[in-house]
């Protein structure tokens, strides 16, 4: 894309997804919609499935980049919550994850690679698979990023009635959050 109209990705799980939201309310819609200040014209890819696994999202990613035009100008990559949930081995979890880091890669897109500090009740479940996003970030030169601020998770007024999803508030928290980190890339990225 341009510089004043960057194209991004948003690859994951029901995060990216927008479950149980209004498009507009997801993830996607809310960061285009702020990138658009900056940038006229950018456009969010909601390329998020519910449920997915790390082995689902590496299964789809070659259909996902085969319906792209041009590349990316940044991969916002949301995986990972769903591993621990179904207790998919942290090995597996870690190789699914750096295929994906290497295709993106190939493709010469940067990438966002988001974290998730888990609730005191999964911390012990997801102790094993804590470090792997940081340390394939740190191989493959992508970013880390919290998806959720402080003061998101936990609390009754920012998910659905499901109790496990944020709703259309704590994406737009996530969204105003994550949004220096995406546009220091984006800074990166569009001025070569």
């Amino acid at each position: 894309m341009t510089a004043s109209a960057p194209l991004i990705l948003a690859f994951g799980d029901s995060l990216v997804a927008g479950y149980g939201l209004a498009t507009a309310d997801g993830f996607a819609a809310q960061l285009e919609h702020l990138l658009s200040a900056a940038h006229p014209g950018a456009r969010v890819i909601n390329a998020g499935v519910a449920g997915n696994t790390t082995a689902d999202a590496l299964r789809r990613l070659p259909r996902v980049l085969a319906r792209l035009q041009v590349r990316p100008d940044l991969a916002i990559i949301q995986l990972g919550p769903n591993d621990v949930l179904r207790q998919v081995p942290p090995s597996s979890t870690l190789a699914n994850l750096e295929a994906i880091l290497v295709e993106f890669g190939r493709c010469g897109a940067p990438v966002l690679l988001t974290t998730i500090m888990p609730p005191p009740l999964l911390a012990k479940r997801a102790a094993p698979y804590a470090d792997i996003q940081q340390a394939l970030a740190k191989l493959h030169g992508a970013t880390t990023w919290p998806f959720f601020p402080a003061g998101v998770l936990g609390h009754r007024d920012m998910v659905l009635a499901d109790r496990v999803h944020p709703n259309g508030k704590a994406i737009a928290a996530v969204v105003e959050a994550m949004l220096p980190a995406i546009e220091g890339i984006l800074n990166v990225e569009l001025t070569r």
